[in-house]
């Protein structure tokens, strides 16, 4: 693991555990904007890996901006027509975002887009609705908003709904902070809309604490009045009451000032240790696959060779030679060169583990062995596939045992030698391999004849 690797560990962990040894917001800040641009530059990262997850490092880059710009991301989060827009819009004091009567007005990508406050560094985000009919596309694009914000307000309109509730726990599972608005309070009474303020926390329960659960009115609608002239005549007037988000408002500027350091650079260096984790994934995978091409092709480079050799046991030390230079081939596949000596050493601590669990396979093949020369070469059509099949058989397990080894750092694990080959052969399955192999060996035997 690489420095950057090993300081990104350790500061996402020490978040995870919640602890209360943390170093200060400067000194949080700066080392977590540090291991994004080592993973950023990151020279060990295949060009085709970067590539197929370029999304993911211009995430990285906006997050490592955003540390260096002080800012805290908020993600206005709820069901369609909450008012989730017009709450945004009140919280900026200006027109910023779409406000529509029409059913789900953030509909697409370009909605989703940064709106920078004009104080303490806040962005809101204004997302999509959870539920707009047929908008699986927007309600995964404003999961994926929330889950690199570093705050998330939850918009509803009355008691939320079963679709809301399930939302709301799987939010909460990304672990950012979470407030709860109970927007539109304007129109209900002050005995119905403290009610529901109760039932909004009953629903939060053990995931937003209760003093987060809040009312607004962003966009209340106009009080209508009856005024009396001097005559008695009566007039009905509309009169428009501003926005109330003044208690929301304060609690967002609050923990910007309090924590806004601390919540970006918490987030920004889970997201980067996720990417992290699927860097290495796609690493490995991309690996394997070409580590399989070398182990199959010495797979069929010995079986052919043993059933073809004629002369007794000699087959057996060509396989053991085929087997150490596969080894070293895989060292350099996964980045870990292997002397030969280091090879030849490694397969016989393979073959000492693999004879204790297989005794009776090696048997069969030092027998067929023998019986070549025995038989005046008569046999090889009768034993050639059958001892090249358990050669074949051997080399992937030898190559799957050294693949673990190598992955894990040229170490065995916690658990040794022992444990790793014996959970190697019981994972794969001999019948089919043996299967394949036979039929390959005879192919080939065909074609050579």
């Amino acid at each position: 693991m690489t420095d950057w690797r090993e300081r990104l560990h350790g500061l996402t962990s020490r978040f995870r555990r919640g602890g209360h040894t943390r170093p200060a917001d400067d000194e949080r800040g700066g080392a977590v904007a540090a291991s994004l641009r080592d993973l950023l530059h990151d020279a060990s990262i295949p060009a085709d890996v970067r590539a197929a997850m370029a999304a993911d490092f211009e995430r990285v880059e906006r997050m490592l901006d955003r540390l260096e710009s002080d800012e805290l991301h908020v993600a206005v989060f709820g069901r369609v027509s909450a008012g989730k827009s017009a709450l945004c819009n009140a919280l900026l004091g200006r027109d910023a975002f779409a406000v529509g009567v029409l059913h789900g007005t953030t509909t697409e990508a370009d909605a989703a887009r940064l709106d920078e406050a004009a104080s303490a560094g806040l962005v809101l985000i204004d997302t999509p609705g959870i539920n707009e009919l047929g908008g699986e596309a927007r309600e995964k694009l404003a999961f994926e908003v929330a889950e690199v914000s570093d705050l998330i307000v939850f918009v509803a309109d009355g008691d939320l709904t079963r679709e809301e509730r399930d939302a709301l726990r799987t939010l909460a599972a990304t672990r950012r902070p979470l407030l709860l608005v109970l927007n539109k309070a304007d129109r209900y009474g002050d005995d119905e809309r403290d009610g529901l303020l109760e039932r909004l926390r009953e629903h939060a329960a053990g995931l937003i604490r209760r003093e987060d659960v809040l009312a607004t009115m962003a966009r209340p609608a106009p009080q209508h009045v009856v005024e009396v002239d001097a005559q008695g005549h009566e007039r009905r007037l509309s009169e428009a009451r501003a926005a109330d988000v003044e208690a929301l408002k304060a609690r967002l500027l609050a923990i910007a000032e309090r924590e806004g350091k601390t919540l970006s650079a918490i987030n920004a260096g889970l997201f980067a240790g996720k990417l992290t984790d699927q860097v290495t994934a796609r690493i490995a995978s991309t690996r394997r696959e070409v580590a399989d091409g070398v182990i199959r092709q010495y797979c069929i480079a010995k079986a052919v060779a043993v059933a073809l050799n004629p002369v007794p046991v000699a087959d057996l030390l060509l396989a053991g030679g085929l087997d150490a230079a596969m080894v070293v081939q895989l060292g350099r596949v996964y980045g870990l060169p292997l002397t030969r000596s280091e090879s030849g050493r490694l397969v016989a601590v393979i073959s000492t583990q693999l004879a204790a669990l297989m005794g009776a396979v090696w048997g069969v093949q030092l027998a067929a062995s023998a019986l070549k020369g025995l038989s005046g070469g008569l046999s090889v059509v009768v034993t050639a596939a059958a001892q090249g099949a358990l050669g074949w058989y051997a080399t992937v397990l030898i190559g799957r045992v050294a693949e673990h080894y190598l992955v894990s750092g040229k170490s065995w694990g916690e658990h040794g030698a022992k444990r790793a080959v014996a959970d190697i052969v019981a994972g794969l399955d001999r019948d089919s391999i043996l299967r394949e192999a036979r039929e390959e060996i005879l192919r080939r035997l065909k074609t050579a004849r």
